[in-house]
């Protein structure tokens, strides 16, 4: 399916691993122009050469979502190359697994560190992306939550990140100045996904039967996902054939979550 996107500029933070660097390529498969950043100079690397592979401009640059003045740079190489960008993914995240499993062995720090990863990145890239949507009056934001931020479960500190930035994207798709201007926001909100080198693939080596336990208990598919197939899906929420997808908190989860 042609998703009419050749020729955009798409930023996906933490474009270089899991979810994001699967994103990044199925845009640039899409013809788009792609920038990712990340703090780990190997994964900015190897991604730049993955995506230089679809014969598209790539931008591959070291940025630490918890400084502004990374961030800063970071937006001020982009705009100088591009003028801005006309796709947004926050993907950048984590903290699922911060802290303690009891709430009050866990500090205030790690509450504000998930905070910062998730929502407060997500608002920071997201306001300095949209001056240049506004201005050619078409973008696409979205941001790549969790089942867990639409129900309850997990840990708090993290629900609670990922429940600010689907509270985020739909109020920033209710706003007529906004969404008037052909800008649309949307949440794409992964269940249990199988990335290589992350917790769950941990988990499955530690205790293989309790991992065979945990997927037949919870995941009516059998399996957990994978990082393509949520890549999908933000590609055709991002695509010309999405417009009317706008505020919506999309699950992705292999029918895991209990909200409707």
């Amino acid at each position: 399916m042609n998703l009419g996107l050749n020729g955009r500029r798409a930023l996906v933070t933490g474009g270089t691993h899991g979810i994001g660097l699967a994103t990044a390529k199925a845009l640039a498969a899409e013809g788009c122009s792609i920038a990712v950043c990340s703090r780990t100079a190997e994964r900015l690397k190897a991604a730049q050469a993955a995506l230089e592979s679809f014969d598209v401009d790539v931008i591959a640059e070291p940025c630490d979502v918890h400084s502004l003045d990374a961030i800063d740079s970071f937006w001020r190489t982009l705009s100088s190359a591009w003028g801005g960008v006309d796709i947004l993914v926050n993907n950048v995240g984590g903290g699922g697994r911060w802290g303690s499993p009891t709430v009050t062995e866990t500090g205030d720090n790690v509450w504000l560190e998930v905070y910062e990863k998730n929502a407060a990145a997500a608002v920071r890239f997201t306001t300095r992306a949209l001056p240049h949507m506004i201005a050619q009056e078409w973008g696409r934001v979205v941001t790549v939550t969790s089942r867990l931020g639409r129900e309850g479960g997990g840990r708090p500190w993290f629900n609670m990140a990922k429940a600010a930035q689907t509270s985020l994207m739909k109020t920033l798709g209710m706003d007529h100045s906004l969404a008037g201007k052909g800008i649309t926001f949307n949440s794409v909100a992964p269940g249990n996904i199988m990335i290589p080198g992350t917790g769950w693939e941990d988990e499955m080596k530690r205790d293989p039967e309790g991992f065979k336990n945990y997927v037949a208990g919870e995941c009516p598919i059998g399996r957990l996902g994978t990082a393509e197939e949520v890549a999908d899906v933000i590609a055709f929420v991002c695509s010309a054939k999405a417009s009317l997808i706008n505020g919506a908190a999309i699950a992705v989860d292999g029918g895991e979550s209990r909200a409707f």
